[in-house]
């Protein structure tokens, strides 16, 4: 009987990282997927800037870079013309090392991933099905079937469910899905066009009607169009192709197809479960949570949930942490998670829902306001922090505590420039650590000496005082490089007390 200390079921981009997460901090990993190999065609499209950050903990981000397609201005269009122009490179680089939306299909991302899986000596075991699982209290038994059609049973100390939102881990579980299926039918194409002027911004169309995505990748004129398809077009057609969709919003723009590489037609969802964890039995990604395709949320949402999983499951395993690590995984990713599927749904039934009201909606009020707001450096930052993750803080949830200038136990350290670098190098260790933006005190040394906590200083800067970090405080970052504990003056008595609590 094989064994192991994780058994993930779901070799998407969710399931994949949360293997390489673990196996970089020692735990020993088996991953499944019921699938003959990574997907070939993909509707997720943006790498948001937290997710690069974390993958640099990994030393993968700038190899994502290299193959994707960094866009760093967003148009909005309306009516046939261009209403609001948002350029990232205006504000972007004080907030993240990455200030912009990485353009890099999902397919050629589960790619990179199976090849970094690869790389770290691990192996995805393809055409085999989790059939059922049982929580015996110290452990899961699971039982699998496998290319040949023979079964095997199994065990594990944990089992991840990361397959998808038919997730049979999930029904296993007896959880709920609860949520509903828009109206609106949307179409995704890849497509070559005639001359590419685009220089690589990322494009945003509404008309009374219709909603048009552009996202240029590559050197050879192609992009990917996501955009709604009328409802009198699905009517008059059984089977839909390109020519039946709108290209008005193509024309407007300058847009002439050339070749046509793929489309395919589909619905969205908004659906979400009751319970991310059940005793020794977890759930991620798509299994857990689904949106509408809306700011591009939903993969980096379960990369989101395969990191924060990660180094608490390492810690339990390891013999470095207790329960109260592991029920905070609910209560941090389901809370974001609800409040991303009310901010999409409410963005996406704007951009696509049918009437009157909702077309004067967005070729009047939304792309003027728009351009008011985009004119302003604080609206266009908060923009820019909301849609690419960073603004992400978990201050409400169980693992944070203090509060340190404007940081709190719970929010993500802020980036800062430094001379020859930044504060965010040391983040490549996936452990525990402190930083120090001034002076440590002599008790902090001594008590990160002890415990083997790396203290990371920093000298202190305007930047540092831009950033909302308090001179001489202590931030005892979590291994997801999220501040666990800020303490104003460095005393060392609430970082022991935090520690002590989690059984760290």
């Amino acid at each position: 009987m094989k064994q192991s200390d994780v058994l993930i079921v779901g070799a998407g981009p969710t399931g994949l990282v949360l293997a390489l997460w673990l196996q970089a901090q020692g735990v020993g990993v088996r991953i499944i997927d019921k699938a003959g190999g990574p997907g070939t065609t993909s509707r997720a499209m943006v790498i948001h800037a937290r997710t690069l950050e974390l993958y640099r903990q990994m030393g993968m981000a700038d190899a994502v870079v290299a193959a994707g397609h960094p866009s760093r201005v967003v148009n909005m269009w309306a009516r046939g013309k261009r209403r609001a122009r948002i350029d990232m490179r205006d504000f972007g680089g004080d907030i993240t090392p990455y200030p912009y939306l990485l353009i890099f299909p999902q397919d050629q991302h589960e790619a990179f991933l199976c090849d970094q899986i690869a790389r770290r000596g691990l192996t995805i075991e393809r055409n085999t099905e989790l059939l059922e699982a049982e929580d015996t209290g110290d452990q899961v038994t699971a039982t699998l079937r496998g290319p040949d059609g023979t079964t095997e049973v199994c065990t594990a100390r944990f089992m991840v469910g990361a397959d998808g939102a038919a997730s049979t881990v999930r029904k296993g579980l007896g959880g709920s899905f609860d949520g509903g299926t828009y109206q609106a039918l949307l179409y995704v194409a890849d497509v070559e066009v005639a001359q590419d002027t685009f220089n690589g911004n990322v494009h945003l169309s509404f008309d009374e009607t219709d909603f048009l995505l552009v996202f240029p990748y590559g050197t050879e004129g192609k992009m990917r169009l996501v955009g709604s398809v009328r409802s009198e077009r699905v009517a008059q057609s059984g089977e839909l192709n390109f020519e039946d969709v709108g290209h008005e919003s193509l024309h407007a723009m300058g847009i002439t197809v050339t070749h046509l590489n793929w489309f395919s037609t589909y619905k969205s969802h908004h659906r979400m479960t009751d319970r991310f964890r059940q005793g020794n039995i977890f759930l991620a990604g798509d299994a857990a949570h689904i949106h509408s395709p809306a700011g591009g949320q939903g993969m980096n949402t379960g990369i989101g949930d395969a990191v924060n999983l990660a180094w608490k499951l390492a810690a339990v395993v390891n013999g470095r942490g207790n329960q109260a690590l592991l029920d905070s995984y609910h209560d941090e990713r389901a809370a974001f998670a609800r409040t991303l599927i009310r901010t999409t749904d409410q963005a996406f039934n704007l951009a696509s829902r049918k009437g009157s009201l909702f077309g004067f909606m967005r070729t009047y009020v939304v792309p003027n306001v728009a351009k008011l707001a985009f004119g302003l450096a604080s609206a266009r930052a908060a923009m820019f922090r909301a849609i690419s993750q960073v603004a992400i803080s978990y201050s409400d949830g169980p693992l944070g505590t203090g509060t340190a200038g404007s940081v709190s136990g719970g929010d993500r350290l802020p980036f800062v420039h430094l001379d020859g670098g930044d504060n965010y190098g040391p983040l490549a260790d996936i452990t525990w650590q402190v930083h120090v933006y001034g002076q440590p005190s002599g008790a902090l040394r001594s008590w990160c000496a002890d415990r083997d906590i790396p203290l990371h200083v920093f000298a202190w800067g305007k930047g540092c005082e831009a950033a909302g970090l308090m001179r001489d405080a202590a931030y005892l970052l979590r291994p997801d490089t999220y501040v666990g504990c800020a303490v104003p003056k460095g005393d060392v008595e609430p970082l022991q007390a935090y520690l002590t609590h989690l059984g760290v």
